[in-house]
């Protein structure tokens, strides 16, 4: 539990909401109710074990916050409390009510204990990843996934990570729990883009294509997009990521609508599948671009845009 003041209100109400909710509860010491809420909310902090943060703010001692924060939701009494996230307030109640209405009111915005599990194995992950253990790293991942499977962002993590390692059947047993919803989700988008050109490279049955056979196509007629696109799947299948968005490109300067917008939504597939993890920076500050994501997000803007 914290105390609100004006020195602190911005560190530990504002900044720390964004990586938790916090609760504030809105009391003073000559408020009844206020003193038979607050023990309550303190036991269902410890319940929620590290769901939510809560915090206390003494309306007499720092009537500019209460104030604001009662003109706002429109309260005009004691005990408010007023939930946190993302840096907002984003939702409150009024009055000292029962314990089962309060956890009502904190499901509806605070992660679920899975959600959080898979969060911490999502961080221990990236960890591994940057010792260069990969297969913790995979471990990880699946545990996050298992944990909590509507997590797209670590199940996008894992399949990639599967994927990088050239386990495509493992990293198609993964995926299949998503892949009806791929279409409208980025991300997933771009990871099925990528086992259909790694299924474009090694077909089950026939010859498997080359590079060679496309450059001779392409020689003959550079206005065969068709060949282009193949040559692409090829270079992304063995994941030559510049090379084939360099391919790409090649069909959205001469074409950029063709076959459906088929190039350009592979190029932005590619550069979701590129672009690593924010790096953590100090709070206020904006994490760099990758340089050749940032690069080649220009490239294609300027193709699209001309």
């Amino acid at each position: 539990m914290i105390d609100i003041t004006l020195d602190n209100f911005q560190a530990d109400l504002i900044d720390a909401s964004m990586a938790r909710p916090v609760l504030l509860d809105i009391w003073a010491e000559w408020c009844g109710p206020c003193k038979q809420l607050g023990p309550v909310l303190e036991k269902l902090e410890v319940e929620y074990a590290g769901r939510f943060t809560l915090a206390k703010l003494d309306a007499d001692k720092v009537p500019q916050i209460s104030q604001q924060l009662s003109q706002m939701f429109g309260v005009r009494s004691i005990p408010f409390c007023v939930l946190f996230s993302g840096g907002q307030p984003v939702d409150g109640f009024v009055g000292a009510i029962p314990a089962d209405q309060i956890r009502e009111f904190l499901d509806k915005h605070v992660p679920g204990a899975d959600e959080l599990e898979a969060a911490q194995h999502e961080e221990e992950a990236e960890a591994a990843l940057a010792e260069g253990d990969t297969e913790g790293a995979l471990e990880k991942l699946q545990h996050a996934v298992a944990t909590d499977p509507s997590n797209d962002d670590a199940r996008f993590d894992y399949v990639k990570l599967l994927l990088q390692q050239g386990r495509v059947d493992d990293a198609k047993v993964a995926f299949a729990p998503v892949i009806a919803k791929a279409p409208g989700v980025r991300r997933l988008d771009a990871l099925q883009r990528w086992m259909k050109a790694i299924d474009f490279a090694a077909p089950p049955t026939g010859t498997a294509p080359s590079l060679a056979d496309f450059d001779d196509k392409i020689a003959a007629a550079k206005r065969d997009f068709g060949a282009r696109f193949g040559r692409a799947q090829l270079l992304m299948a063995s994941q030559r990521w510049t090379d084939a968005m360099d391919e790409l490109l090649e069909i959205l300067m001469r074409d950029k609508a063709w076959n459906e917008d088929l190039a350009r939504k592979t190029y932005i597939a590619i550069l979701e599948i590129i672009e690593p993890p924010k790096a953590k920076v100090a709070d206020g500050q904006i994490p760099p671009d990758d340089p050749t994501v940032a690069t080649y997000r220009r490239r294609l803007s300027s193709v699209v845009l001309s």
